[in-house]
């Protein structure tokens, strides 16, 4: 099951200037950005339905040339909810009895479907009076294009591209274009390992898909598709290291199944250069030779190897 809270959490939590600054940019005309502050869990008791709620974010910001702040407040949602509407007004005046400032509502919708668009407000009505017009800001991912986003310079969009509204057929372009613009964002290992996650948690490619994402990194130029190749070759490594208490074969064989025999030739060789230094030329090219049996093969082997020589024995033996 993916942790679609957990996800976007995260994101946010990296980002949260550049999430402001792609949706709602008039507030970065009145927010102090260095002043940004975020505030402890809130837990709330959902008084509709008993259940305890904690409060997604919380961030505190002074207003430019004032000593005064406001709270911007964000809500994820990954699927609707009856009444959510209601439940958010409860949220808000829950906060607002909390910490007595102004507070900026923002609601992010990231379910595939319904593609009907969702509430952004919560009214209280009387025939001749209206006492409650409660507003809050939306952001419905799948009532968005894709492709209003894919030369915007910032790693929200890089990522949200991944949930937002495509065609089937379209999945292994986004992916492409979604990496090749990480790429070009200048962000240290760490912020891309987690924009690269999202994005390949959300366009997981079945094998036609990935049949053709790998005919679109080819048509690209060399050295794009070195930095593409080196974002896709880090998620299957870290996958085998992830799984080399379960055998790292079976990182190997999941790679080959998934129509990647050219990058579990990759894997298998930097593993090894990792464990025993870099290979010398004739053993890539030993390696790069290999059929696919034998490649299942090596994988199972590398759990026993404990030398480079054991790797020269087991090649000369194919």
């Amino acid at each position: 099951m993916i942790d679609h809270d957990g996800l976007f959490k995260k994101l946010l939590n990296n980002f949260f200037p550049e999430f402001i600054e792609l949706f709602f940019p008039d507030i970065s005309n009145y927010w102090q950005r260095n002043s940004l502050q975020f505030l402890p869990q809130e837990i709330i008791t959902d008084i509709i339905d008993g259940e305890k709620k904690i409060v997604d974010i919380l961030v505190q910001a002074l207003f430019q040339n004032q000593e005064k702040s406001f709270i911007i407040h964000v809500e994820h949602q990954s699927y609707t909810k009856n009444n959510f509407n209601q439940r958010n007004f409860l949220y808000y005046t829950h906060l607002y009895k909390e910490y007595r400032l102004p507070i900026y509502p923002i609601v992010i919708y990231s379910h595939d479907a319904p593609l009907t668009q969702e509430a952004s407000s919560f009214n209280i009505d009387f025939p001749d009076w209206a006492p409650l017009n409660f507003k809050y800001r939306v952001v419905q991912l799948n009532q968005l294009d894709w492709q209003d986003f894919v030369n915007i310079r910032n790693p929200v969009a890089c990522a949200l591209m991944s949930k937002m509204r495509m065609g089937a057929e379209e999945r292994p372009t986004v992916k492409l274009l979604s990496l090749q613009l990480l790429t070009s964002l200048g962000l240290n290992p760490a912020q891309v390992e987690l924009i690269s996650g999202f994005i390949g948690t959300y366009l997981k490619l079945n094998a036609a898909e990935e049949a053709e994402f790998q005919r679109l990194i080819a048509t690209i130029e060399p050295r794009k598709q070195e930095e593409v190749m080196e974002i896709v070759t880090d998620w299957m490594e870290r996958g085998i290291e992830q799984g080399i208490e379960q055998g790292i074969e079976q990182g190997i064989e999941q790679g080959i199944e998934q129509g990647m025999q050219r990058e579990a030739v990759l894997f298998a060789q930097r593993l090894l250069n990792r464990r025993f230094g870099n290979l010398s030329t004739q053993q890539q090219q030993r390696i790069q030779s290999l059929s696919t049996q034998k490649l299942e093969e090596l994988g199972e082997a590398l759990l026993d190897f404990t030398s480079v020589g054991d790797l020269d024995t087991w090649l000369s033996q194919c």
